[in-house]
């Protein structure tokens, strides 16, 4: 079994993280031209600086929720087992690496790495960034932001998501509202490799009708509930009738 997991601010948002695109979301109080674009981060850093300077602050203020923990706990499990699991996310927070996740692939970037924009470096960031701040490499000033993927940019890890889906047998999409491409369009490429696919989502994603079945609730409570039941509808001690 290969149980590849997708998910986005949903999951993170019942640990207080703000999401995106709701309509009290990032994006309606901030315009993303100004501070999610590599044009805006040319013209204007110090701005963009101060937009994500406190949201990189705010980090260690929100926990893992028992959704974060359970796709750990299946980790975990599947390892152990000889299965084999892969958790892709299209969010910037720690979340999943702090519930104890090893094989995340962060397609969007994280908010707690920065990178030089000059040479190229990038490591773990928590300290806030400035136009003054220097490149530890290159020592340069003036070129280190955030290690996001903003709008424009291409996502990371397309390749190993895409060897990953074609190798899949389940896909569960969890927390995404199922607009943002790539990632929207994952689901697709794991039926058309013949993947189970399950959507656990508050409400219908834009893209449901990709997906063979539906769980709809908030995560921290439906992730838990689905990860012990796939467990163990796949325990080889299991008694059968």
């Amino acid at each position: 079994m290969f149980v590849v997991i997708l998910t986005g601010a949903g999951i993170s948002a019942e640990s207080g993280v703000a999401t995106f695109r709701d309509p009290d979301g990032v994006w309606a109080k901030h315009d993303w031209r100004d501070v999610a674009t590599p044009e805006a981060f040319a013209a204007d850093p110090a701005r963009v600086h101060n937009f994500y300077n406190p949201r990189r602050a705010a980090l260690p203020g929100v926990e893992p929720n028992p959704a974060h923990l359970a796709l750990a706990r299946l980790e975990a499990e599947l390892e152990n087992r000889g299965d084999r699991f892969l958790l892709i996310t299209q969010n910037v927070d720690d979340l999943h690496r702090r519930a104890g996740s090893r094989n995340v692939l962060q397609m969007h970037g994280a908010l707690d790495r920065a990178t030089c924009v000059h040479c190229g470096w990038q490591d773990d960031w928590t300290e806030d960034l400035s136009i003054r701040t220097p490149c530890p490499a290159c020592k340069n000033t003036g070129c280190l932001r955030p290690a996001v993927v903003w709008f424009g940019e291409m996502p990371h890890h397309l390749d190993e998501i895409e060897q990953a889906l074609g190798e899949a047998t389940h896909f569960t999409a969890i927390g995404t509202s199922g607009t943002v491409y790539p990632a929207a369009g994952l689901a697709a490429g794991a039926a058309a490799a013949g993947a189970q696919s399950l959507l656990i989502n508050l409400e219908p994603a834009e893209n449901h009708s990709m997906f063979d079945r539906h769980i709809y609730g908030p995560a921290a409570e439906a992730v838990p509930q689905w990860v012990d039941a796939l467990l163990a509808e796949q325990d080889p001690d299991k008694e059968t009738p």
